[in-house]
């Protein structure tokens, strides 16, 4: 094993390396045409998107941060309304709230999946609540069946955020088919990344699906008549085109990703460091994606270690150091940093390691080695 070879936290260029042909022949098809918005490549996607999703419609739009957007102004979402999701989180979940002048109401995660706890969700429902917006966090799909069994009771909107978990399912339901509902991302770097921002919504309701297309065309219809006051948010054909190789390789991608979660536990599971770091778990069955792979670093060593592991040239990150409830621009809300306590801990604790489909078995090798070595030198200078 060559413990000098750097691995990178991710590898865009890897993934796409492969597929370049692909690329080159289906935007040569886009630009011929010249249909570069609401071409046929977006239909084929926004079809696809759906199918994986168990949905019978799709609305591509520029990001997954706009999809948020959109899911929230075509709930009807006003001004005062409540939101409840989780603190940790990705920027976008609550920024979509407060953007329509809606309030984010923050609960707590369970420590063991980092997606919202059911169990704290009824206690968080008010009179002002409007809607929920549980994550699929690092692509484990959250405890929906706990879930819409409280939202359902109360008559609440669910907006699935599967930014991040495209192609998770929970007892073989996928994400974003149990909400009213849901939101992708096709950022570069999330399992099926496209080459720039990008965006899907999926339903199951006709309705909702017309609604969220006149909102996103900034309410005109017909051309230059507004109905509504919309934005301007489309997936254009070139995206589109790119995403539409790519969708045909996720079953690979996630197959990658798989396998090296379980490489990853193999070797954890011999490394000795019970104590030391806790390994991420797919709880709700086996349809984690492993958008990433998170483990717990205890006794405040977290950062020191992925200090150690930048410097051996091991790529990892901190998704999320800063809980939104701890965020400067909610500190109106009042918050104090230990009322979701299990939100806070987790933010002291997470490190995500390499987990991209393209991660050849000897690189999750050096990670692990890496980790080892720097828990041994910590432990000689405890000694």
């Amino acid at each position: 094993m060559n413990t000098n070879r750097p691995v990178p936290l991710l590898d865009v260029p890897r993934g796409n390396a492969p597929l370049r042909e692909e690329f080159l022949e289906a935007l040569a098809s886009v630009i011929d045409s010249g249909r570069f918005l609401f071409g046929p490549d977006v239909k084929k996607l926004e079809e696809e998107c759906a199918r994986w999703s168990n949905c019978r419609f799709g609305v591509g739009c520029a990001s997954g941060s706009d999809a948020l957007l959109l899911s929230l102004m075509a709930s009807g979402l006003r001004a005062g309304d409540e939101v409840i999701c989780p603190s940790f989180t990705f920027f976008a979940t609550a920024s979509a709230v407060t953007r329509l002048g809606g309030i984010p109401v923050f609960v707590d995660i369970d420590p063991e999946t980092f997606n919202m706890d059911p169990k704290v969700l009824d206690a968080a429902i008010t009179e002002k609540t409007k809607a929920v917006i549980p994550v699929h966090l690092f692509g484990q799909c959250a405890d929906m069946d706990a879930i819409m069994q409280v939202c359902d009771a109360r008559g609440l909107i669910v907006i699935e955020d599967a930014c991040q978990s495209i192609g998770a399912s929970m007892n073989g339901r996928p994400a974003s088919s149990w909400g009213h509902l849901a939101s992708i991302s096709f950022y570069p770097t999330k399992n099926l990344g496209g080459m720039g921002d990008g965006g899907m919504i999926v339903t199951n309701d006709e309705e909702l699906e017309d609604q969220l297309r006149l909102l996103a065309g900034h309410g005109m219809r017909p051309r230059y008549y507004h109905s509504v006051v919309g934005i301007n948010s489309r997936l254009d054909s070139m995206q589109a085109a790119v995403l539409n190789v790519k969708i045909n390789h996720l079953d690979d991608a996630i197959a990658g990703r798989q396998k090296n979660a379980r490489l990853y536990h193999k070797l954890f599971a011999k490394s000795g460091l019970t104590h030391e770091i806790s390994l991420p778990k797919a709880k709700l069955g086996d349809g984690h994606v492993w958008n990433q792979f998170t483990i717990r670093v205890h006794n405040g060593l977290r950062d020191q270690l992925k200090a150690f592991l930048a410097e051996q040239n091991i790529g990892s990150e901190i998704y999320y150091p800063v809980p939104l409830h701890m965020q400067e621009c909610f500190q109106s809300l009042g918050y104090q940093p230990d009322d979701l306590p299990e939100t806070l801990k987790a933010s002291e604790e997470v490190l995500s390691l390499p987990i991209f489909p393209e991660l050849e078995a000897e690189e999750v090798r050096i990670v692990v080695d890496g980790v080892k070595r720097f828990f041994a030198m910590s432990q000689r200078r405890a000694a």
